[in-house]
């Protein structure tokens, strides 16, 4: 399938979890559609390019290891992603690597996330913290940075600053985050 081709398939994935799926498990079982797929999300001002993101978020929750060999391309274009349904499942992708990073399972993305990935992690999760973004990616970042700050000890001061100065003005599903990621900072 060529990257028109499945730029034109990316017009039938809707919201529904089954449209999602079948698209993510498509590519999970044609490797050679990912590049493309990354090519259409990082078309950061094209309507599709959510649609490509939402298709990567679940291909990443279904099978994570398929992001590896594109974990440079990946982290080097995510900061570049800024329309609202496509940062969320961007930000919801970095937890995934992070999450499965600190896992007590031993992972293939524990040896291929490296510190420039990290770094790039980082960096992003700050921006969607601090910038106008709505509640899922900063809820992701928060949750990414927390536990980044375990082995990076300079992130938890940073993140407790950005959390209590924004909490006022955040709605409730951030202050509700916010208090959960502040107590663990506090332990």
């Amino acid at each position: 399938m060529t990257t028109e081709a499945l730029y034109q398939e990316l017009n039938y994935v809707n919201h529904s979890r089954e449209k999602r799926l079948y698209y993510a498990n498509l590519v999970i079982n044609n490797p050679n559609l990912i590049p493309k797929l990354l090519e259409i999300l990082f078309m950061v001002d094209d309507k599709i390019s959510p649609r490509a993101a939402w298709v990567f978020e679940f291909m990443c929750g279904e099978n994570l290891n398929t992001i590896i060999p594109y974990l440079d391309c990946f982290t080097e274009k995510m900061n570049t992603v800024h329309l609202d349904s496509a940062v969320r499942p961007v930000a919801k992708v970095c937890e995934y690597l992070i999450k499965a990073y600190y896992s007590k399972q031993d992972s293939a993305i524990k040896h291929a996330l490296n510190t420039v990935h990290q770094k790039r992690i980082i960096e992003s999760c700050f921006d969607w913290m601090i910038n106008d973004e709505k509640i899922a990616p900063k809820a992701y970042a928060m949750n990414t940075l927390f536990l980044l700050g375990s082995d990076h000890k300079w992130i938890h001061p940073e993140l407790k600053i950005i959390l209590e100065r924004d909490y006022q003005m955040q709605s409730s599903g951030f202050k509700a985050r916010a208090r959960h990621i502040l107590k663990k900072i506090r332990k």
